[in-house]
């Protein structure tokens, strides 16, 4: 049975200029300038740079209605350019830095191609007199190994994608007798399987003497109790001295544990941080600007505004001309859009940080993370009359250029904590003592987490222990028995 019913529904949806604008906004510079790049590919109505024309000109602005009747098809011609160019009501001098222009010359540095990682080891294994099939087994070897230098497979394992990948049939005997020679290829260390035979690997390729020797046996027979730093243990173990100790470990604490990442060649992708605020101390003031790259000079290209006006003045509409009008009109619209989006960017994102280095004025004026306020993402939204995600998308994503270094800005917001005087303080604070403590600590007797406890409860900080615990690991800072020296 058919029922008709009358609802009412209250809903909030997103425009997709909203939507545009959400995600430029969480884009630092260097994905701005290649979002920027990607649009200017697709849309042709969006130029960039100073436009050396004249303005454009309102050619439809003297028609109250500039709808025309093809058919059943309704097509909208009243374009009116100068708003494509003329409402920004942001200053230009509030979005642009004075060390950088569209002029400057973008200097890129070339980058060399080299051999990969694998390869290099592969042209260690050309010099090496093997069969047929023990080479097979060395490249597949070497095939195995990770960007840390290690083969983190057991053989039997091998030994079965052997025969089934390779057609390769061979015995587990066999591949530990390659295995052997690919340990001989550098960089030293690599092809272990664990971090003991890394560093085995290591010591037995240098020089032999007694701290080496010493080394060596703890490694071999000892390495639970050297990697918990069971020192005691050791030494009634191997009978030496404290020096003798110390002086084996030294050797042992210089070894790589990660040969694989130090081959230059290794074609890891570093990610190059281009700060997208800088702020500066004159005259005991701090000055914020915004970085060049993201206010670019954005405007409609004159050739669509021309090719609107030959549209005007022709007398004879064909179809195609008109379909070429419902082109342009797309495109200056999307390129309006755009631009428009750009400039709101630019607002949000100066607005933002502004309040930020307000909030925290002390901390940027003395590099002390101690001065740090306790700051959530709330506060500035309150401040700025934005929503919270606005903040997050700009606070998650963007650096700043400080004369203490590029900082991420999510570092600068931190929880509260009340301490003795019942005043709020920031738990970077809490973190910053609590680092300090641990580095002035005698390493031969390091501070428990009950000890570190106390401290900064004398200190006026009363934190329990296992507040001290995860502030320490947030530090990634182990525990008191593993930061023990002799």
């Amino acid at each position: 049975m058919l029922k008709q019913q009358l609802n009412f529904k209250l809903s909030q949806k997103l425009s997709p200029q909203q939507i545009q604008l959400m995600k430029l906004i969480q884009l630092p510079t260097q994905a701005f300038e290649q979002r920027l790049k990607q649009e200017m590919e697709e849309n042709p109505a969006l130029d960039s740079g100073k436009d050396k024309g004249d303005e454009f000109e309102d050619t439809f602005s003297n028609e109250n209605s500039a709808e025309e009747d093809f058919g059943t098809e309704k097509i909208e011609t009243e374009i009116n350019i100068d708003e494509y160019l003329s409402d920004d009501e942001i200053p230009s001098y509030r979005l642009s830095s004075n060390n950088y222009s569209a002029d400057d010359e973008e200097k890129t540095v070339p980058y060399a191609s080299g051999t990969t990682f694998h390869q290099h080891l592969i042209n260690q294994l050309n010099t090496y007199r093997l069969s047929e099939q023990k080479r097979n087994i060395a490249v597949f070897l070497v095939g195995s190994i990770d960007e840390s230098g290690y083969i983190r497979r057991s053989v039997p394992d091998i030994l079965d994608d052997l025969a089934f990948t390779q057609n390769v049939y061979t015995t587990e005997e066999e591949i530990e007798e390659v295995l052997k020679i690919v340990h001989q290829l550098d960089p030293v260390g690599v092809g272990a399987r664990d971090l003991q035979e890394c560093l085995l690997i290591q010591l037995r390729r240098k020089e032999t003497t007694i701290p080496i020797k010493l080394a060596t046996l703890i490694l071999d027979s000892s390495f639970d109790h050297f990697s918990k730093k069971h020192y005691d243990k050791l030494l009634n173990k191997f009978d030496v001295t404290e020096e003798q100790l110390k002086e084996a470990i030294e050797e042992i604490e210089h070894l790589n544990p990660k040969p694989g990442g130090a081959y230059a060649g290794n074609n890891k992708v570093i990610e190059q941080v281009i700060p997208d605020f800088t702020i500066r101390i004159i005259d005991d003031e701090l000055e914020l600007t915004l970085n060049g790259r993201n206010a670019p000079e954005l405007h409609v290209s004159r050739e669509y505004n021309n090719m609107l006006q030959a549209y005007k003045a022709s007398n004879e509409k064909s179809k195609t001309q008109k379909d070429a009008v419902l082109f342009i009109k797309q495109k200056l619209d999307a390129a309006k859009w755009f631009i428009d989006a750009v400039k709101q960017r630019q607002q949000t994102l100066f607005v933002t940080m502004s309040a930020i280095m307000h909030y925290q004025k002390d901390y940027f004026l003395s590099g002390d993370e101690r001065n740090l306020k306790p700051m959530i993402l709330k506060d500035i939204a309150d401040e700025i009359h934005m929503d919270v995600s606005t903040v997050s998308r700009v606070a998650n994503s963007k650096y700043v250029d400080t004369p203490y270094g590029t900082k991420l800005i999510k570092e600068f917001f931190s929880e509260s904590m009340t301490n003795d005087q019942g005043e709020e303080v920031s738990t970077r604070e809490i973190k910053k003592i609590l680092e300090i403590t641990i580095a002035e600590e005698d390493k031969k007797k390091p501070l428990t987490d009950e000890k570190l406890a106390k401290i900064l409860k004398e200190k006026g900080y009363p934190i329990a222990r296992r507040t001290v615990a995860k502030y320490r690991e947030q530090l990634d800072i182990p525990v008191a028995r593993l930061r023990k020296k002799i």
